[in-house]
């Protein structure tokens, strides 16, 4: 074994530990200590958050809390980032994220607004899309337009923002400029090989884990329904679409075979398959988390131009 494969062993160890502590069968505990980490990761002092509440539009609605994450500096106003949180759609929060958003913030210099979508199994599918949906309409009301838009999230994030995109694909609505997925989980079919392939190194997610997601989520549902397993959308004129995904991870093939799924579709798609990494490191403090960002920035820059 090489110093450097020791060190990523080493580094695995200690997500697995740190995981475990996070991970609670209490769902409402496994929340809070979400936010817990969330609020000790996702300090710091360059980047501000103005806590927003978006309004119900009908008796039927809830106020959903939200936050503007922004760089402390002049920056670009122009582009605005919707950022979809992960967690398996039960747990997660717009302050657990700040581990990612405060970092795309920083590396884009753009504004990022996250929000708090109805989590599962409380709120089960449909919610958190038509969630999102509102969140997008309520950017439209502040003045953005489609193509100022990039839409970005990580595992169920992810997989919530290409169920935003096809939603509003199927209403025939405009398309956000390009989307930014970290680990997306694009199909609770879990049809990927890396799921028996990985099943013994991934540190972080395991088959009774995602058994639970799915329970919480989508019951009863048909798993192969594309707003629920994006996997299984049609991507024709979909728009730029940017995938990072560790190679050390049971979710590897969800994003393979989208990226292979966007291509047959003629989609601009690119694909970084991150050696050593697991499921959402660009979470940790530590230089190829920094340094996907980057490529994250320079994704966003070059769609942007």
């Amino acid at each position: 074994m090489t110093i450097t494969d020791k060190k990523n062993a080493n580094l695995m160890n200690l997500i697995k530990r740190m995981h475990g502590v996070v991970e609670n069968t209490d769902i409402e505990k496994h929340r809070q200590s979400q936010d817990h980490f969330g609020a000790i990761l996702g300090n710091s002092k360059d980047v501000l958050t103005e806590v927003l509440d978006i309004p119900a539009q009908s008796p039927e609605e809830q106020v959903l809390h939200g936050e503007w994450n922004y760089v402390n500096r002049a920056h670009m106003k122009k582009y605005v980032i919707l950022y979809c949180h992960g967690g398996g759609y039960s747990t997660g929060s717009s302050l657990y994220a700040r581990t990612l958003t405060n970092k795309l913030a920083m590396s884009t210099s753009m504004d990022v607004l996250s929000f708090d979508y109805r989590l599962a199994p409380e709120n089960p599918y449909p919610a958190a899309t038509e969630d999102a949906m509102r969140v997008w309409n309520y950017l439209m009301l502040l003045g953005y337009g489609a193509r100022d838009i990039i839409l970005a999230g990580d595992s169920a994030g992810g997989n919530l923002a290409l169920s935003l995109t096809l939603k509003l694909k199927e209403e025939g609505r405009l398309l956000p400029r390009g989307l930014v997925l970290m680990s997306p989980w694009t199909d609770l079919t879990s049809s990927g090989k890396s799921h028996e392939t990985r099943s013994e190194i991934d540190p972080v997610l395991n088959a009774a884990y995602l058994e639970d997601m799915i329970r919480n989520y989508a019951e009863g549902q048909e798993l192969v329904d594309p707003l629920i397993s994006p996997l299984f959308g049609d991507y024709e004129g979909f728009p730029p679409t940017y995938i990072q995904v560790g190679d050390n991870e049971i979710l590897l093939d969800d994003s393979v075979m989208l990226y292979q799924k966007l291509l047959h579709a003629n989609v601009s798609v690119k694909l970084d398959i991150f050696k050593g990494m697991w499921h959402v490191f660009q979470m940790s403090p530590f230089k190829t988390a920094y340094e996907a960002m980057d490529k994250n920035a320079e994704f966003i820059y070059d769609i942007c131009r």
